[in-house]
């Protein structure tokens, strides 16, 4: 990005007087919540949707509270799990399957975002999480325990040789229902899901390191620089060189 517009962007989010005007954009969204939470796992910020969810009577009544404050511990214990790997490691949540309460109290599933939030000397002092409810999915019981855990084993181990017929064992269904599962909660078949956690991986390394392109390839579970460089380019429109003098510059 160009100094001058660096400058006018940074110049522009200083003086805004409420920096969490994503919270009100949210309250709009009953079917999506939004939260912030500081290192120590207490809400900074909580949309309306998610406060009502929680059984308060306001989202200012969630400031400063923790998630075994405000869900069930089995649903508490998960969040602060990835929260402290998420501090850990600075890699953000993608796309991760978990349980949640719906608008009724009851229980249901959900897909989560989270990425860490930085202070100006680039420390992580909290992180900013997004839901969207699964609602469809959730009630025709298509989404278990189970499920959530071999997604949570693809994300975790996206770098190794991955068989869908393996993946759908773990999952205690045939190739054919995983496959339709996938599909119905994400989108995407599940190898489109492998290659898109490979890709974002790769957009992080590429980003935060300098490591060379063909080493990344291999740590993100292409068999080289090539076949990194090929579907990184069909998904992102640019090659992973290009990417990264753009990231940085960024």
């Amino acid at each position: 990005m160009e100094t001058s517009l660096k400058r006018w962007r940074d110049d522009f989010v200083a003086r805004l007087a409420q920096p969490l005007f994503a919270e009100q954009l949210f309250d709009r969204m009953p079917d999506m919540v939004f939260s912030v939470k500081d290192r120590a796992g207490r809400y900074v910020s909580m949309s309306q949707a998610c406060a009502e969810r929680c059984g308060l009577g306001g989202k200012h009544e969630a400031v400063g509270r923790s998630a075994h404050e405000l869900f069930p511990p089995h649903m508490a214990d998960r969040y602060v799990e990835q929260d402290e790997h998420l501090f850990r490691t600075g890699q953000p949540v993608v796309d991760n399957l978990d349980l949640t309460l719906f608008n009724d109290r009851q229980p249901g599933w959900c897909l989560t975002n989270k990425t860490p939030l930085h202070d100006a000397g680039g420390n992580i002092i909290g992180l900013a999480c997004l839901s969207r409810d699964l609602i469809e999915p959730s009630r025709a019981g298509i989404i278990d325990e189970r499920m959530a855990e071999v997604v949570d084993w693809m994300l975790a181990h996206h770098a190794e040789p991955l068989r869908v017929e393996a993946l759908a064992a773990r999952a205690g269904v045939s190739t054919a229902q995983f496959e339709r599962r996938m599909k119905k909660i994400f989108q995407l078949s599940a190898g489109q899901f492998l290659t898109k956690a490979r890709i974002d991986a790769a957009a992080r390394a590429l980003t935060d390191s300098d490591q060379p392109i063909s080493t990344i390839a291999l740590g993100c579970g292409f068999c080289d620089q090539s076949a990194l460089s090929r579907q990184f380019r069909q998904i992102t429109g640019m090659t992973p060189r290009a990417y990264r003098a753009w990231a940085r510059q960024v």
